[in-house]
């Protein structure tokens, strides 16, 4: 992904009518049959392209204007998103959101800029979708959450956790909080998930500077991405999180370490277990390993006193039990516990994105900002365990930006 700063005017004017500005249920509702929520891209990269052509899907949405830095990001934008070779494309995300035709806007820069383009975005009294994390450091969620404050109440504002709109997941938390499995303390999170050990230093970007090539290649460094922990590992932490009823932990320990030494970037873990302590006695873990060739196994499991429930991108499970439970001997670890299992048939951002929409239209209020920056610092508060190798407070890591 690209990042959207700089100074030029639109390639491309867009000839077609725009759609109003979506402020209420009432002007929403007022929409001619044809009308539709016009949406902005800032940061055509992967995500960008990817969840950018999934919100062109939506009978409720089309595309208004890109944006990106980098011509080659703009020419990969216009290729990829359906549409989006017909509408304007900037390479100042201040631009694009004075676009009256825009609605709404996706957020899909690197992530120590999403604070920045959140901030403006609010300011320009936009609909959000903003890529997870909330930031990279301390400091970035706290410019954030300064800016949620000026926020516009009658905007949508989601964030790419996605599994909070999966069906399963949402069944699942209704079986948590019903008491099905009874009283949970422990929760675990497991993040494994890679492909081969890197080798090879990627190819660099001649005509740019050192750190914009750095900036190019930002999942690498930690300044620009957080790490692992906190770019990729956070999903996990925010389902915790959210089946912890939305509350943070209140510390953390940790270890971890690289296990094969990175050519490139600076990452300083490739697997990591991680403690969190919540309120109440309730006990999260994260599991994570990297570079794991094809074995994947991305999913959570929450533990009562009755039951387990395990929840994936894949499936959710209610394990408890049932009347067929046999164990002849302390070796017999055959699982009988299966209550119910439900498979995933839809891809859980297109989930997310479809649910952005319709809420919009329907004018209903939903503003993920606090809880997302809640799943971010949670990440950073075991990235600081992690490499402190000691019991790391919610308060200290506040305090430490």
């Amino acid at each position: 992904m690209g990042i959207p700063i700089g100074e030029t005017k639109p390639t491309r004017r867009n000839l077609l009518s725009a759609a109003p500005l979506v402020v209420s249920p009432a002007t929403a509702f007022g929409y001619q049959a044809n009308a539709r929520i016009g949406i902005g891209v800032i940061g055509t990269g992967g995500r960008g392209q990817y969840v950018g052509e999934l919100m062109t899907r939506d009978p409720n949405s089309r595309i208004a204007a890109i944006c990106d830095k980098y011509p080659d990001r703009i020419d990969a934008g216009k290729t990829k998103i359906p549409g989006a070779d017909r509408v304007p494309a900037y390479t100042d995300y201040r631009a694009l959101l004075n676009d009256k035709n825009v609605d709404a806007v996706l957020i899909a820069t690197p992530v120590f800029l999403h604070p920045e383009h959140y901030e403006a975005a609010v300011l320009a009294k936009k609909h959000i979708y903003c890529e997870k994390p909330a930031g990279a450091e301390v400091a970035g969620c706290k410019r954030m959450l300064r800016a949620w404050e000026k926020r516009d109440q009658t905007k949508r504002i989601q964030f790419g956790f996605q599994q909070r709109f999966s069906a399963q997941y949402l069944k699942s938390r209704s079986y948590l909080t019903s008491g099905k499995i009874g009283e949970m303390k422990l929760m675990k999170s497991y993040w494994v998930l890679g492909y081969l050990p890197p080798s090879a230093v990627p190819q660099p970007y001649p005509d740019l500077p050192e750190e914009e090539q750095k900036i190019r290649r930002w999942g690498s460094w930690m300044k620009y991405s957080g790490g692992p922990i906190v770019e990729q590992d956070c999903h996990g932490l925010d389902t915790l999180n959210w089946f912890a009823n939305d509350r943070h932990p209140l510390s953390a320990v940790g270890r971890g370490s690289a296990r094969y030494k990175v050519p490139y970037g600076d990452w300083n873990t490739d697997h990591h277990n991680i403690i969190y302590q919540y309120p109440d006695g309730l006990e999260g873990w994260l599991i994570s390993i990297k570079h794991t060739a094809g074995y994947r196994d991305v999913k959570e499991q929450f533990y009562g006193s009755l039951g387990m429930l395990e929840t994936s991108r894949r499936h959710m499970k209610l394990h408890g039990m049932t009347p067929n439970v046999r164990f002849k001997s302390a070796d017999d670890l055959r699982d009988t516990s299966l209550m119910e299992r439900e498979e995933s048939i839809s891809d859980i951002t297109l989930e997310a994105t479809t649910v952005f929409f319709k809420g919009i239209l329907a004018g209903e209020a939903l503003d993920m900002t606090k809880t997302s920056v809640d799943s971010t610092l949670t990440a950073i508060l075991g990235r600081m365990a992690m490499e402190t190798k000691r019991e790391v407070t919610w308060e200290e890591m506040l305090r430490s930006a």
